[in-house]
């Protein structure tokens, strides 16, 4: 019988793509071992390991050989930051700068024994990267960073510079730390996200409450949350009104004003009243788990610079090895050159090789944007996402519930015969089935009349023209102006009062049997009001604007004018969206409401979802804007240029210093010690600047 089990492992040290490359290689090797998934951002290993070929001890003192100790996590536990010093890097830091200093103080006390105390401490803190460099090889990539510094340190020690090979273990410690330490710097602004939803809940159970962990919560019971307490789970309010602060999830600043009905994220913060709470989802599937979920995955995912540049440095290093050989043998082999030099000058361009700081260019950039923008309620799906995003030239955005608010209101109803509750009536059964916020806005219209629906039956949808269905024995559709005018006909008087409203903005939706037209009700949804600004603000990033609806043309030609759109397309059926996206200049991105959009978000170069923490919104787009505010189009833009900026800036430090060190090098000018800075400075540089993006937040558009 196969013993084969999934595993989850938080993998030490593990902070940079070479390192999670090192760690596959080793993977693949084992027998039994399946469906690895490696996450260097966040240092996490998933596996399958059938435990008849190869034992989890046998796995993890792999993974310790190569220097990377791993820890058994269960799902959903989040393992805290263990202190610098003692991680692989902060042991590899702490040696290197204790031998230095060791063997600066042996060569103060007897100058005579200099040589000696620098050759020790430099072999002693190479040591760990030799054997990690040995395992690497044995398990089939011999080419690893850890190779090209072991044999620059050990050949200083060999032709006599051995201070400099101490500077090198030393310098190249400080720069693999620090690597470290800004992916730390990441997965912490995560982890305090998730941190957000308090360990307890009040439970109220019987009339009584009381204590229980959060953890244990589940659909269907009912909390009670006090003024000045943070949300426990995901629900809705059954009772109480009160502002909350759901910056957490949505990144919108200002307190929302909530009363029964309304939906709460776990994490926010309640106000001043105290509510009763009715759980929605499980601990382990609320707002901020399933956030921090996809944050951490899109971490993993790579953008094409990402996978250019890494396709780059698996070739690389071991050209940089034949390069430091060919330069250190060739001169005195070919011109009768001193070997002494040139055996120096090899050894130096293999440090100046190190793509350490070129590899972590583009992740580490991509981290910090991806978090950045989570925390100011941006999801972004991956880095490939991040990238296209920086390049959109035309954003397509669909008009009900995205370019307006979503809640439109009956505001006059026409009559072809019946009385005018009667058309609302019919109307409203036939919209029954459906969740289209016209359809929401008839049944809302009704009830506010206090009309009884009838029952209706095989309810179907109509392609973007409307909705037809059973009702009282006759056949009823709910469609567009247009539709009833080819299918039963309009009279002038009715055709030139549809003319009139939709002229002032209005969405007209015609009652008709497959005989004639019983009435018509006109429909008005107001912009949302940041959406003239959000316009206002993609125009001044270059960036043009698109209407797609499925709403008449006279009525989307008005909206469009009020709002500045440069371009108004009306009466799209769901099919016709497609085929405008695929028309549209490349790359567009297409932002709707994640349900009615859904082919067109799919075949946009991104898809935006204006969700609301939705799971339609967290689930199927590229991005999301969490807090349903539609100036995030903007700041999702801008986020993705800040980041490719930022990864242009790191590219050009990474290659420009090993430029800068490979001329000074070969002229003599430049030592060991000073070479290492070509990867390890860059590293550092790199690294800051990086980081620079977790402090990113959105510019507040002005119209």
């Amino acid at each position: 019988m196969t013993h084969s089990a999934e595993l989850n492992y938080r993998v030490q040290g593990m902070d940079c793509p070479n390192c999670a490359r090192t760690v596959d290689g080793a993977l693949c090797r084992l027998p039994g071992v399946s469906d690895v998934q490696l996450n260097h951002t966040q240092q996490s290993l998933r596996l399958r390991l059938d435990e008849d070929q190869t034992s989890r001890r046998t796995l993890e003192d792999e993974l310790r050989r190569l220097g990377h100790p791993a820890t058994l996590q269960q799902d959903g536990q989040v393992s805290a930051e263990p202190a610098w010093y003692a991680t692989p890097k902060g042991r590899l830091l702490l040696l290197s700068v204790g031998a230095v200093a060791l063997a600066v103080a042996a060569a103060l006390v007897y100058p005579p024994g200099a040589q000696v105390a620098f050759s020790a401490a430099a072999l002693i803190a190479v040591f760990p990267l030799a054997r990690q460099a040995l395992a690497a090889a044995q398990r089939g990539n011999p080419f690893s960073i850890n190779t090209l510094v072991t044999v620059a340190v050990v050949g200083a020690v060999l032709i006599g510079e051995a201070a400099e090979g101490t500077a090198v273990v030393a310098l190249f410690a400080v720069g693999e730390w620090l690597e470290g330490y800004a992916a730390g710097r990441a997965r912490r602004g995560i982890q305090a996200l998730a941190a957000l939803t308090p360990d307890t809940a009040q439970l109220l159970e019987g009339g009584q409450v009381r204590e229980v962990p959060a953890a244990s919560l589940q659909p269907g019971q009912r909390l009670q949350v006090p003024a000045g307490a943070r949300v426990p789970a995901d629900g809705i309010i059954r009772s109480g009104t009160s502002s909350l602060d759901d910056s957490p999830v949505t990144g919108e600043s200002l307190p929302v004003r909530k009363s029964p009905g309304a939906e709460v994220y776990a994490g926010s913060v309640n106000g001043e009243g105290v509510l009763e709470v009715e759980v929605t989802r499980p601990a382990g599937d609320n707002t901020i788990a399933r956030i921090v979920r996809l944050v951490e995955e899109a971490s993993a995912g790579k953008a094409p610079t990402e996978r250019l540049i890494d396709r780059f440095s698996r070739w690389y290093t071991p050209l940089v090895l034949l390069a430091g050989i060919l330069t250190a043998a060739l001169p005195p082999l070919l011109t009768g050159a001193e070997w002494l030099p040139w055996l120096y000058k090899g050894l130096a361009l293999l440090l100046i090789g190190c793509p350490c700081a070129l590899v972590l260019s583009v992740p580490a950039a991509m981290t910090s944007a991806i978090s950045a923008g989570a925390r100011a309620g941006l999801l972004v799906r991956s880095g490939a996402v991040l990238e296209a995003l920086a390049s959109i030239r035309t954003v397509a955005l669909d008009k009900t519930g995205t370019l307006t608010a979503g809640r439109p209101q009956v505001t006059e109803v026409l009559s072809a015969g019946p009385a005018e509750a009667e058309i609302l009536r019919l109307a409203a059964a036939v919209e029954t089935g459906s969740q289209h916020p016209l359809a929401l806005a008839l049944r809302g219209a009704a009830q506010e009349r206090g009309l009884a629906l009838p029952a209706a039956s095989e309810a179907q949808a109509l392609g973007g023209r409307g909705v037809q269905a059973l009702v009282e024995g006759q056949r009823l559709s709910v469609s567009s102006p247009r539709f009833a005018a080819q299918t039963v006909g309009l009279d002038a008087d009715l055709q030139a009062r549809i003319t009139t409203l939709e002229e002032s903005g209005h969405t007209l939706s015609v009652l008709h049997t497959p005989e004639r037209v019983l009435g018509a009700l006109a429909l008005r949804d107001e912009p949302r009001p940041e959406a003239a600004a959000t316009l206002a603000h993609l125009r001044r990033l270059g960036v043009g604007s698109v209407m797609l609806t499925g709403d008449n043309a006279r009525a989307a030609a008005a909206a469009g004018q009020q709002l500045g759109l440069d371009r108004v397309e009306a009466e799209l059926r769901p099919e016709d969206k497609l085929r405008i996206i695929r028309e549209l200049p490349a790359p567009a991105a297409m932002v709707g409401d994640g349900i009615n959009d859904a082919p067109a978000l799919a075949q946009a170069e991104v898809g935006i979802a204006v969700g609301g923490g939705t799971d339609v919104a967290l689930e199927t787009a590229d991005a999301a804007l969490l807090g349903g505010q539609l100036g995030g189009v903007a700041d999702l833009l801008e986020l993705g240029r800040a980041a490719m900026n930022n990864v242009k800036v790191n590219i050009a430090l990474a290659l420009g210093l090993k430029a800068v060190f490979l001329v000074t090098t070969l002229l003599g000018y430049t030592g060991l010690w000073m070479a290492v800075l070509a990867d390890t400075g860059a590293t550092v540089l790199v690294t800051l600047n990086a980081l620079r993006l977790l402090g990113w937040r959105p510019r507040k558009a002005q119209a």
